[in-house]
C-alpha cells in the first residue's frame, strides 16, 4: 500500500493506494484547552485522533455518505488497516483511534480485530478505551467484538428513531430491523458495562424534526449513551440532502437533554479544506466540496 498526497490543515487527511484503488484517513488535531467543562477552562492541549479505514468503498450504500457512492471495492488487510496508523503517527502523536473512515468494519471483521490487537500492543501501546469502533449495526457481529475485544468503545451509526426512515437513507439497514439491532445493543451493554456512543446525521425536513427527537429519546432512554448530533455535510452534485438549521440542531439537542437525560453533543466544525470530515471520505468523487469536521472523541467520555 503506498502513501498518496498529504493536504496539510488543522486536520491531515492522506490517501493510501490497495491495488489501483485508494482509500483515506485522516487525523484529527484538537487542542482540549479550546473547550470548557463544568464551566470551567478544561486542562489539557494538543492531542490527534486517527480516523481510519477499514475498506476501500463500503457495500452499506448510505444515501448521505460519500464512500457509498463508490460501491465496495476490497477488504483491507489487517496489516493494511495498521499501516496507517504507522504513517499517521510519523506526523503526529497519535492518542486515539476511530474506525470511522472508509467502510463497514464489522464487515471486515477477522482484519479488524487482527489489526486492532496489534495496537494494543508494543510498539503503539494503545489503551482499548481509546479505540473506537462504529457500525451501521451488524448485529450478528456486534457482541462477537465485545467477547473478542473487551473494553472497546462502540458507536452505532443509527441516524433515524424509526425502521422506515432508516430503510430510506440506509438501505442495508433492511438486513438489521431496529428491535433487533436495540436488542443486541441492550445484551452488550449488559455484557460490556460501557456506554454506548449514538452518531446521529441531521438532515433537514427527514429526520430532525421535534417528533424525531422525541421518538429517539424513547427509543435510548433505558440505556446509557451518547448521542453525537452531526450536521449533514454536502458531497458534490451527488447531495440530495440539505444541512439542518443551527436552530433545528439545538432544539433536538435540547429536548434529548431535557425531556429524556441523555447526554448530546454537536459535532463542531473542523478541516473545511481538506474534505475529510465524516461521509465525505472518498476519491475520485466530481464536485467534492468543503465540508465540516468532528468533535474529538474524547470529548465524549467526560
Amino acid at each position: 500500500m503506498n502513501s498518496g498526497s498529504i493536504f496539510d490543515a488543522p486536520d491531515l487527511r492522506r490517501e493510501f493506494e490497495k491495488n489501483g484503488a485508494f482509500v483515506e484517513a485522516v487525523i484529527m488535531r484538537y487542542d482540549t484547552r479550546l473547550g470548557k467543562y463544568g464551566g470551567k477552562p478544561r486542562p489539557g492541549g494538543l492531542r490527534s485522533t486517527l480516523c481510519i479505514s477499514s475498506q476501500v468503498g463500503c457495500k452499506m450504500g448510505c444515501k448521505f455518505c460519500a464512500t457509498g457512492s463508490m460501491g465496495f471495492k476490497n477488504n483491507l488487510s489487517s496489516g493494511e488497516i495498521v499501516e496507517q496508523l504507522v504513517h499517521a503517527s510519523y506526523l503526529s502523536q497519535i492518542r486515539n483511534v476511530v474506525f470511522m473512515g472508509m467502510g463497514e468494519p464489522l464487515n471486515n471483521y477477522t482484519a479488524l480485530v487482527e489489526a486492532i490487537r496489534v495496537m494494543l500492543g508494543p510498539p503503539f501501546q494503545l489503551s482499548p478505551k481509546r479505540i473506537t469502533v462504529s457500525t451501521v449495526g451488524v448485529i450478528h457481529a456486534i457482541n462477537k467484538l465485545q467477547k473478542d475485544l473487551p473494553g472497546l468503545n462502540l458507536a452505532v451509526s443509527l441516524h433515524a428513531p424509526v425502521q422506515d426512515i432508516r430503510c430510506h437513507i440506509m438501505p442495508a439497514a433492511r438486513a438489521f430491523p431496529l428491535e433487533k439491532l436495540m436488542d443486541a445493543l441492550q445484551l452488550y451493554q449488559k455484557n460490556s458495562q460501557q456506554k454506548i456512543f449514538i452518531e446521529y446525521i441531521m438532515l433537514d425536513g427527514v429526520n430532525d424534526e421535534e417528533q424525531h427527537a422525541h421518538q429517539l429519546g424513547k427509543l435510548l432512554e433505558t440505556f446509557q449513551v451518547v448521542v453525537n448530533l452531526i450536521p449533514f455535510n454536502p458531497i458534490g452534485s451527488l447531495s440530495q440532502f440539505r444541512t439542518s438549521s443551527e436552530e433545528k440542531v439545538s432544539r433536538f439537542q435540547i429536548i434529548l437533554r431535557g425531556d429524556y437525560n441523555i447526554r448530546t453533543t454537536v459535532r463542531k466544525q473542523m478541516g473545511q479544506d481538506i474534505s475529510g470530515a465524516c461521509g465525505q471520505l472518498v476519491v475520485n468523487l466530481p464536485d467534492k466540496k468543503s465540508i465540516n469536521g468532528i468533535t474529538d472523541i474524547e470529548d465524549l467520555h467526560l
